[in-house]
């Protein structure tokens, strides 16, 4: 005996739900990844507002619901370069640089490219060696000059709008909806979720527990920018090895950061004097990247008492006077991101 065949319009039925739930799941990882959401619209960063005495966050932010706050080792194969010298503009009259340097009164840096290993075991990375006068010449900026989920543009792009000297990419808090965001004084989220990082108008900078010291607190105690990735490389003057079972968050496609890759990072040496470091990865013959160990222990070899590691992969991304320095992604190709760190006059 044959089976019952379903209906015409069952199938019908059947055929919309399915179509319905399907197009619901790609909406809904669309708008959790692909879609902006734009929370606050940011004015452009600049020195000066790093400095003013209270810093208030727009109408969009306030009803988005944020807050606005007050607050104030080398190897062998390394190339410093030696390209022809100019002036710059009025902002900095006395300024000098050339394609690896910057100098003025007020912002000094060094910046230097290194080649170690050979083959499949070759790592190129750059060293940005950065002393300032006043922590003020230490910004933040968003992509698109806006707050919220999926805004990227390219670091160079953002580096570029804000008259940046150097930048590089920052934490990518636009991937994830944790995290505590303080970007030049202003608080534009508060969920506590992991081991994040702290500038301090002083000059200095230290690693905290976001679910164990609130935003408040923070302001308080001057806090001018955090960054909400890690985990931590150096703390205390002591190289942290522990990164087995390392991951960052539970977004999709999360997976431990162990391995061999692209790196960002920062630290700093004495108060006003921070290195950045960004290695190329994932580049056969030019650079395999590196694993946090040794991305750890290159920060203590520069020197570093704290050093914490930012957005990798892909994005990292060093600009300096105009220009890409290094090779990003694995092709030498930019990935767009939220956010940069970068230094100004």
């Amino acid at each position: 005996m044959s089976k019952k065949r379903k209906s015409p319009k069952k199938l019908i039925i059947i055929l919309s739900l399915s179509l319905t739930a399907i197009g619901a799941t790609v909406y809904g990882l669309a708008d959790r990844y692909l879609i902006e959401h734009v929370e606050a619209v940011v004015a452009a960063p600049t020195v000066a507002s790093e400095t003013a005495a209270v810093s208030t966050a727009d109408s969009a932010s306030a009803s988005a619901g944020t807050t606005a706050a007050a607050s104030t080792g080398s190897t062998a194969g390394s190339d410093s370069g030696t390209g022809s010298a100019s002036s710059t503009g009025s902002a900095a009259d006395k300024a000098s640089s050339d394609d690896w340097n910057y100098n003025s009164d007020d912002v000094d840096i060094a910046v230097k490219k290194v080649e170690t290993g050979s083959g499949s075991d070759k790592i190129t990375y750059y060293v940005a060696d950065v002393q300032l006068k006043s922590a003020a010449n230490l910004l933040t900026a968003f992509a698109d000059n806006a707050f919220g989920r999926n805004i990227i543009e390219n670091t160079s792009e953002i580096a570029s709008s804000n008259n940046a000297i150097l930048a590089i990419n920052g934490d990518y808090y636009g991937f994830r909806n944790d995290g505590v965001v303080i970007r030049n004084g202003t608080l534009y989220r508060n969920e506590p979720a992991r081991e994040g990082l702290a500038l301090f108008s002083d000059g200095t900078m230290d690693s905290y527990n976001e679910e164990e010291t609130s935003a408040e607190e923070l302001l308080a105690e001057g806090v001018t920018n955090t960054f909400s990735f890690g985990p931590v490389l150096v703390n205390d003057g002591v190289a942290v090895t522990d990164f087995e079972n390392v991951s960052i968050d539970t977004n999709f496609g999360n997976r431990s950061i162990d391995s061999a890759n692209p790196r960002t990072g920062i630290g700093i040496i004495s108060p006003n004097h921070y290195v950045f470091v960004v290695v190329d990865g994932r580049q056969e013959g030019y650079s395999r990247g590196m694993t946090l160990n040794e991305f750890a222990q290159l920060f203590k070899d520069l020197g570093a008492t704290e050093a914490y590691n930012l957005d990798g992969g892909g994005s990292s991304t060093m600009y300096f006077n105009g220009k890409v320095v290094n090779s990003p992604g694995s092709k030498g190709q930019e990935r767009g991101v939220s956010d940069i760190i970068f230094i100004a006059e």
